[in-house]
């Protein structure tokens, strides 16, 4: 079982995000300035469920500002880890996404994969301007190889879309399209926000928007009915639930604790 992708597509793809330029019935005043939701110190953990056992765990943090690339960015770290439980597949994983908060986009990605015994890393650099993406992948003990493809305009990462969401100003009837890029597939997220409702999760009763989201994922991981996230409609806009049906079985994130992170300093 690829627990990775069950975490990434449960926890951070459902929650999907704003595309540049929202397609959507009813949009913001063009005053509205996208919500300052999250700064550096930033910690969501999430327990992960599989046909209703716990599966792992996915801690979310935000890191301090960093130089990559020649920007200043804040790294975005998602670890999964399976359950000690499962000891047939044992997994920890980190994947980086390169947060830009002056353009509010991610300009690339790492992902360290240590699933069952197997390593292997992924290195994504998004190049806006120019419209590509560099990618260079390498197992353990071989060769790195590296790709170049053409990406859309706002193409963001997988994990970059949640904060991409995040980042705007929800409200009920909202309409959302994002490009994503995994590093060997292009495809568009589909959003739309359904409504305001109160949901008890772990971390007490929240206020949220319910999201719907639909997706071109394929195989295993094909969608039997579309995905819902459940961000809290104050302004920080946290994921606390993550509902998802593949092929493979039903997944479910939940929020089990939550630490702000400080403001940032507006450019």
């Amino acid at each position: 079982m690829k627990f990775r992708w069950l975490w990434t597509l449960g926890l951070l793809g459902a929650a999907v995000a704003l595309a540049r330029e929202p397609q959507a019935a009813r949009s913001p005043s063009p005053t509205e300035e996208p919500a300052n939701a999250f700064g550096p110190g930033e910690q969501a953990i999430y327990r992960v469920h599989y046909l209703g056992m716990t599966a792992g765990t996915a801690t979310v943090t935000v890191g301090t500002e960093i130089n990559q690339w020649g920007k200043g960015v804040l790294p975005i770290i998602s670890i999964a880890a399976s359950d000690p439980k499962l000891v047939f597949y044992p997994i920890r994983d980190r994947f980086v996404t390169y947060w830009d908060p002056v353009t509010a986009r991610s300009i690339g990605s790492e992902l360290f994969a240590d699933e069952n015994g197997k390593k292997r890393r992924q290195r994504i650099r998004l190049d806006h301007q120019a419209g590509s993406a560099t990618v260079v992948k390498q197992k353990d003990g071989q060769e790195p190889q590296e790709s170049t493809h053409e990406i859309q305009p706002g193409t963001a990462d997988v994990a970059a879309a949640t904060f991409l969401m995040r980042s705007q100003k929800l409200f009920d009837g909202a309409e959302f399209n994002v490009p994503i890029f995994t590093g060997a597939k292009s495809f568009v997220m589909r959003a739309r926000v359904e409504g305001r409702m109160t949901l008890k999760t772990p971390v007490g009763e929240r206020e949220v928007y319910k999201i719907r989201t639909q997706t071109d994922f394929s195989g295993k991981f094909q969608s039997k009915s579309p995905m819902f996230a459940y961000l809290t409609t104050d302004p920080t806009h946290v994921p606390v639930r993550i509902e998802a049906e593949f092929l493979l079985g039903n997944v479910v994130a939940e929020l089990t604790s939550y630490q702000g992170g400080r403001a940032l300093a507006v450019r």
